[in-house]
């Protein structure tokens, strides 16, 4: 896929590795196919997304990688250990990047997102229940929305975030 959109766009300079699934679940009701879908959907992607796009940044003389991390397991919640496991993986990818990739001029950074109410999080959590916790925890009032994360996106992807690398950017009211 990456290699498909190189040809239409050419080199990347930025890539932002963004997917995942949060889906609950429990320990004891995990196998290892579980494990393996996990991983897969929520960080080996991320590996190898810039391991294939890492020389596109090097023949521009630099570029930024965005990694999407979930404030999730920092505040330690329940009902999702594999996916709290990934997520806290991807500090791991950034900080044991960071100085490898920089030495050719590429950033490499986590974006942090706290609980982004999207439709599907509104239909499925989102309830009484969730609403207090939301008043209680973060610090800023409202909802943390996708555009929250997309301008903290633009901030790391510009040239305005030419200094920071290994770093975790969190985007969530306050609540961390």
């Amino acid at each position: 896929t990456i290699a498909e959109a190189r040809g239409l766009v050419g080199h990347f300079s930025v890539l932002i590795n963004n997917a995942a699934n949060d889906a609950r679940h429990a320990l004891a009701d995990t196998g290892v196919a579980d494990f393996e879908r996990s991983v897969a959907v929520n960080l080996r992607h991320q590996y190898f997304a810039i391991q294939t796009v890492a020389p596109d940044m090097r023949a521009l003389g630099g570029g930024s990688i965005i990694c999407l991390g979930s404030t999730g397991w920092m505040i330690k919640n329940s009902g999702y250990p594999l996916y709290a496991m990934a997520k806290s993986a991807v500090h791991g990818l950034v900080n044991g990047l960071a100085r490898e990739l920089g030495q050719d001029r590429i950033r490499i950074n986590a974006l942090v997102p706290g609980w982004v109410i999207t439709e599907k999080q509104q239909r499925l959590w989102l309830d009484a229940e969730g609403e207090a916790q939301l008043r209680r925890s973060q610090c800023l009032p409202g909802y943390l929305r996708a555009d929250d994360l997309a301008r903290a996106a633009l901030f790391l992807a510009a040239d305005d975030s030419r200094m920071c690398t290994g770093q975790d950017f969190i985007v969530d009211g306050g609540w961390v």
